[in-house]
């Protein structure tokens, strides 16, 4: 959850849902007036109109965003060229997707109501490579059966139809909230998760009392027979299991102050540096960092697990150093050997935060998925880490490198970036001998810098500011001070050198950037102002340039 928001506010500001019937019917009838009467003007009523958000808030309409930058929400502007965007309205959490017939299915929450009407809806989208991707529809409508909306949850393929649903059924357990109570639901789909049907019997869970208590990870436990689920229920995540999704028993839970109210849990076993022997159980869930002086992101624990309880060996981490990678999720690929597949995951993240997510500079579409990762567990100064990579399948979006010389930076190198705004940067960074220095990645637009990369030898850490870009600079969040601060403040991530060069990875898209170095990450979005797109490398001491390139990156759309 967002730092210094009132639990009470958040909770209404997320998950409360709010059906506006006649606003809705009016708006139904004045179109159709309009288009008897043919007096519709042809391009705006989709274009800007304020219909699409989070829908989850309830408590007044968002600040005015600030202008758009280079065009508006098309091609030419903010729209992300390969990251995933709803085609309109909102999206927000991701749902871990599962493979089936040779198609990965993927959902995220979606509400086409914003800024008019509450309540969320699974969104299905499929790929077949993780990278391009294709919007189905709505798989999980909301408000259809008198308990809310359809919130944050888990899809299964039932492969045995243990759910008594039929073996191969999808199985969806998910969050339904109504009146402020949350409550879990069960879904099914008899045709391999392009529609779903409500089980008759929910809930499967009835609330306890619990003021949180939502976003169910379901897991399956081979080595116990059963179902695993945790739930995010306030300071602590709770385990519960059962032999066919429907019938649920408390087994245990693990507590953790101090990172505010965690949401959208995940739990899964990793080989220690690609060690059968050394496989450990990794437990995660989306936190408040502010005490930390962080912001939200996704806390890890890796430990040990009995087939009920969990047991941490050691303090939590931080999976991405960045203010924008929320409620994560991670999978592996069944087509893999069971080796494989514990040496590494996947994983993607809604790109975004609720500090600002309703002030941001987007005309028609609002929150976009990161890029998929791959992840590895490795050992990291005595204690395990998670590692992460742009998975592979990426590649396939490459156009052909432009090379960046070695040599000295000096007063700066002009990096040959393509007007798209969609490219790759490598620069491989030679450590100076007395081991300080910084160098810094420049996206300008217009002849302002709006976003800088940089890499400090001194402190051996990674940072992201974009306190120049549109949002920073805008009105958006002119008269929200805190938000104001959480979006300019610089981000950073512990990466130190591991020999004599440091490699800095940045995807730069439309409205964000992307770093990986040295098996960190950090997800930052960033609007740039009007103007042609250019970046400069720059140097403070004597950092200079073993080499690099600046990769164009295609379009998925």
């Amino acid at each position: 959850m967002p730092p210094k928001f009132p639990v009470a506010v958040m909770a209404a500001f997320r998950r409360r849902p709010m059906v506006w019937a006649l606003a809705a019917a009016t708006v139904l009838i004045l179109a159709g007036v309009l288009v008897l009467s043919g007096t519709s003007q042809q391009g705006d009523g989709q274009r800007g109109a304020p219909d699409a958000g989070t829908g989850q808030g309830g408590t007044g309409q968002p600040a005015e965003p600030p202008a758009a930058g280079p065009g508006s929400a098309d091609e030419a502007g903010y729209r992300p060229a390969y990251h995933l965007t709803p085609d309109q309205h909102w999206m927000n959490d991701p749902q871990r997707p599962f493979f089936l017939d040779g198609l990965w299915h993927y959902y995220y929450l979606y509400n086409a109501d914003y800024p008019d009407g509450n309540g969320t809806e699974w969104f299905h989208a499929t790929s077949t490579d993780l990278v391009h991707w294709k919007n189905e529809g709505v798989a999980i409508p909301k408000f259809r059966t008198g308990l809310g909306d359809i919130e944050t949850g888990s899809a299964v393929v039932d492969t045995e139809g243990t759910a008594g649903f039929g073996k191969g059924t999808v199985i969806a357990v998910l969050t339904q909230q109504h009146d402020g109570v949350q409550r879990q639901s069960l879904f099914y789909s008899t045709d391999k998760g392009y529609s779903f049907q409500a089980y008759g019997q929910n809930p499967v869970m009835e609330n306890p009392g619990s003021e949180h208590w939502r976003d169910p990870r379901i897991v399956r436990d081979e080595a116990n027979n059963q179902w695993l689920m945790l739930l995010a229920e306030g300071h602590k995540i709770g385990f519960y299991t059962s032999p066919d999704l429907k019938k649920w028993t408390y087994v245990s839970a693990f507590e953790q102050e101090g990172l505010g109210i965690l949401e959208c849990p995940d739990f899964f076993q990793l080989d220690l540096d690609g060690d059968p022997a050394r496989r450990t159980w990794v437990l995660a869930a989306s936190a408040n960092g502010s005490a930390e002086g962080r912001t939200t992101g996704l806390a890890y624990w890796t430990g040990s697990f009995d087939g009920k309880a969990f047991a941490p060996e050691g303090g939590h981490q931080w999976l991405d150093g960045g203010p924008d990678f929320y409620a994560a999720v991670t999978w592996d690929d069944p087509r893999l050997d069971a080796a494989q597949r514990t040496a590494s995951r996947h994983a993607i993240g809604w790109m975004n935060n609720w500090a600002y997510a309703r002030n941001l500079p987007t005309d028609g579409w609002y929150g976009a998925a990161s890029v998929v990762r791959d992840i590895r567990l490795a050992s990291d100064g005595g204690r395990p880490a998670l590692v992460s990579s742009p998975t592979a399948a990426l590649e396939s979006l490459e156009g052909a490198p432009v090379q960046v010389p070695g040599g000295s930076i000096g007063d700066g190198l002009a990096l040959p970036v393509p007007d798209s705004g969609a490219f790759k940067a490598d620069v491989e960074l030679a450590r100076p001998a007395d081991g300080t220095g910084e160098a810094r990645v420049l996206l300008q637009s217009g002849g302002t810098t709006y976003a800088t990369v940089g890499y400090d030898f001194a402190a051996g850490r990674a940072f992201v500011d974009r306190g120049g870009d549109a949002v920073a600079g805008g009105s958006g969040l002119a008269d929200r001070a805190d938000a104001a601060g959480d979006y300019r403040k610089e981000r950073w991530v512990d990466a130190p050198p591991a020999g004599d060069t440091v490699r800095l990875t940045v995807y730069v898209d439309r409205s964000s950037v992307e770093v990986f170095v040295a098996g960190r990450t950090l997800t930052a979005l960033a609007f740039p102002p009007a103007g042609p797109r250019e970046a400069r490398l720059v140097a403070d001491g004597p950092v200079s340039l073993k080499g690099g390139t600046v990769t164009p990156l295609a379009g998925i759309r």
